[in-house]
């Protein structure tokens, strides 16, 4: 959003050093690999957010652009990672690092990019560094928790909706929530408002994950950018099939297992008829009314805070325009 361009150029240009940065680092085998992650772009709104949530206080976003780097880290190494346990070929629309290199690189690559992360926060006003590497490293836990949930739920016949909800609080929104508390806390704001600004992000991560749920069925294909239906196609445990077995009846629950698990089935036909099911049982539906519900939530989070109302203003509408994804 034009609101926040002069903050994407601090952002970019921090990023784009960092990245030339590593290019040069010594051995090349490790550095090179995050490098190269680095520069494949993304939206970067994570980072973007630390800077947001300095800005939102009148602070210099400058203040809080080490936080920002290192949580730009934090998470290209948690693609690294989620790569090579994905068996990924792409990122981005790149050949991953693992298949650009190999296995034992991407790991090596990715763990340097962990302990970079931290470094780089270490060099922030040292009045808020204890603050933040506590902060940090409770968040990064929590993230590879969520990942491990994740990864547990492939082999779980027994996944309720609850506890979907907290894996993707752990494996996706938290990190969203961390950084805007680190920007604030770059800002000196008080803990009234971090807390409430960290809830805000939390929140809008996991209508942010379930909103992706609903689009990786439901959406126009050109403009999703993946395959619409892969969900289904890999049997992913997502809100709206745990929620179709916990409405489905007898024989709909019977239709819904060999349906997931026929090997005489294409993929285009098992998509074609658990998308059926769902709009039978209406799981669509139930899914966009939690995600609202959970927007509901950020946004009363984000009226608490004692900050600027103008900025908070243009939070308000930068989250919005993140979830107003047509489902």
């Amino acid at each position: 959003m034009q609101a926040y361009s002069s903050l994407f150029t601090i952002l970019n240009q921090a990023i784009d050093q960092q990245q030339v940065s590593l290019g040069k680092a010594k051995p090349q085998e490790m550095y090179e690999p995050m490098s190269y992650i680095l520069g494949l772009g993304g939206k970067r709104v994570r980072p973007l957010l630390t800077l947001v949530g300095c800005d939102l206080f009148d602070a210099n976003p400058k203040e809080a652009i080490h936080a920002a780097l290192a949580v730009e880290l934090f998470h290209n190494f948690s693609l690294i990672h989620d790569d090579i346990l994905d068996n990924a070929p792409l990122r981005r629309g790149n050949t991953t690092v693992h298949e650009k290199w190999n296995h034992n690189i991407a790991l090596l690559s990715g763990d340097g990019m962990m302990v970079k992360a931290f470094e780089v926060l270490a060099k922030s006003n040292k009045v808020h560094v204890p603050q933040l590497l506590n902060l940090f490293s409770k968040t990064g836990l929590e993230v590879c928790e969520g990942q491990q949930y994740d990864m547990n739920f492939e082999t779980q016949d027994n996944v309720s909706v609850e506890n979907y909800i907290h894996m993707i609080t752990y494996k996706t929104a938290v990190l969203l929530g961390c950084s805007l508390q680190m920007g604030a806390i770059c800002a000196g704001a008080s803990e009234h408002s971090q807390q409430h600004l960290y809830e805000f992000g939390k929140h809008v991560g996991i209508a942010f994950q379930i909103l992706d749920d609903v689009l990786d069925v439901y959406a126009n294909d050109e403009k999703f950018g993946k395959q619409v239906g892969g969900d289904i196609i890999s049997n992913k445990k997502t809100f709206m099939l745990l929620d179709a077995f916990e409405l489905a009846n007898e024989a709909q629950t019977k239709e819904l297992n060999n349906l997931l698990f026929s090997k005489e089935i294409s993929n285009s036909e098992k998509v074609k008829q658990v998308t059926a099911l769902y709009n039978t049982l209406g799981v669509k539906e139930l899914a966009i009314e939690e995600a609202n519900k959970h927007t509901d939530i950020a946004l009363k989070h984000l009226e608490e805070l004692e900050a600027n109302t103008a900025k908070k203003n243009s939070l308000k509408e930068f989250a919005l325009h993140l979830l107003n994804r047509e489902v």
